[in-house]
């Protein structure tokens, strides 16, 4: 994902804001890490490249 997706997405349980935390990145694209909700405090992977905005009770089971 790139960092400018930050711009138009949000968090889907409240609408906040999400920050960034990134543990590998490839030029402009994050490859893995995560983005945490500024309000509920709600944590979503990013999974190459991919982040997953699913609401946790419909994440698959690691």
């Amino acid at each position: 994902m790139k960092e400018s997706l930050l711009d138009i997405i949000c968090c889907p349980l409240d609408k906040a804001e999400l920050e960034l935390e990134v543990h590998e990145r490839e030029g402009e694209e994050i490859l893995e890490g995560s983005l945490t909700c500024t309000d509920c405090g709600e944590t979503y992977p990013i999974e190459d490249g991919i982040p997953n905005l699913l609401p946790p009770d419909m994440r698959e089971a690691a």
